[in-house]
């Protein structure tokens, strides 16, 4: 997801930066480990989850709100 896979282009990483960066002022215990881990919604979701204290509904409605009109 937010990991680089190599042979990118220049805009897909600048994109991909400004999505991490994002997300860690959305949830700042996200730290750039994690985002260089996550591979997939259901992976930040979990995160989301465990580290916020959240029900599952309510990170799954988060994520898929900050997730809505991102491209990765």
């Amino acid at each position: 997801m937010f990991g680089f896979r190599g042979g990118e282009s220049g805009g897909t990483v600048a994109r991909k930066k400004g999505y991490m960066e994002d997300a860690q002022q959305r949830w700042p215990y996200l730290t750039n480990f994690d985002l260089s881990t996550i591979k997939n919604e259901v992976q930040l979701r979990s995160i989301v989850k465990d580290r916020s204290s959240v029900t599952e509904a309510e990170a799954r409605s988060d994520v898929q709100t900050w997730l809505n009109g991102k491209q990765f």
